[in-house]
């Protein structure tokens, strides 16, 4: 697996990495938890046929820092500024968990910035009936089990990358933690099922068939309150972490639906 190209651009917030690989049509990429401290498998997978471009949100790795994003609203315009900078506007985009909350918001409120999306179970929506799992509120060590189904393997995923001082790196870990919680704030409704009646790209929204935090239910619940047209694939042995537990399978999906 070779490493992506990396460049710095600036953005209102501050400096922020920008990871480019593979050749062809523009696709975006907004990680969930834990941001996107290394590549990974799923990344290479869409960088076969398309170029991949990992912008990196602010308070995660490679970020500008998210000090003043006090509301929703300034997660989601620092947002779009993140797609500007790193020459997304008008390119498809995939959002992974709290990113693609954040997917889903941009895509919403500036419906001709995206051509088509991909949701990787985001957050944004709170049932009572069905609630969701406060993945903050595990003790040290269980966050991994909720989120994957290879916990082990997200553990090192998200450990620090080699040559990382590991104090630095802990710090960076735990501002991520803190900037996930920021966006997702009060946990899991931000109002985003009033606002994405506005989205009209074409919309896939994938969940993993072993998902411990966000039920399948809230699929559905999406899918109907789109606008334009969406379509729900399940991923088999994944949890909520698909693109994670089950990257060529996730991939092939999204590629699928985006190349239809």
């Amino acid at each position: 697996m070779t490493e992506p190209r990396e460049t710095i651009v600036s953005t209102p917030q501050g400096p922020m990495r920008v990871w480019r690989k593979g050749k062809g049509k523009r696709l975006g990429v907004l990680p969930g938890f834990g941001g996107q401290p290394r590549w990974t498998p799923f990344l290479d997978a869409l960088a076969e046929t398309r170029q991949v471009v990992v912008p990196s949100l602010p308070g995660f790795p490679g970020g500008p820092t998210s000090d003043g994003l006090d509301t929703h609203l300034d997660w989601i315009v620092a947002t779009r500024d993140a797609l500007i900078a790193a020459d997304l506007v008008g390119a498809d985009l995939v959002g992974a968990s709290v990113g693609g909350a954040l997917a889903a918001e941009a895509a919403s409120l500036w419906p001709g910035d995206v051509k088509t999306l991909a949701l990787i179970a985001p957050f944004g929506m709170f049932d009572e009936a069905e609630p969701i799992v406060d993945v903050f509120a595990q003790p040290p060590g269980a966050m991994s089990a909720i989120l994957s189904n290879k916990p082990k393997d997200f553990d090192a995923f998200l450990a620090a990358p080699a040559g990382a001082n590991r104090g630095d790196w802990d710090i960076h870990a735990l501002r991520a933690r803190v900037a996930a919680a920021s966006i997702v704030w009060p946990l899991g409704d931000t109002g985003l099922l009033r606002r994405i009646t506005r989205l009209s790209a074409p919309t896939l929204l994938i969940w993993g068939d072993g998902d411990k935090v966000i039920p399948a239910a809230y699929a559905r619940r999406l899918g109907k309150a789109i606008a334009g047209k969406s379509k729900i694939k399940s991923i088999r042995n994944a949890g909520h972490v698909a693109e994670f537990d089950q990257p060529r399978t996730t991939a092939t999906a999204i590629l699928s639906f985006m190349n239809a």
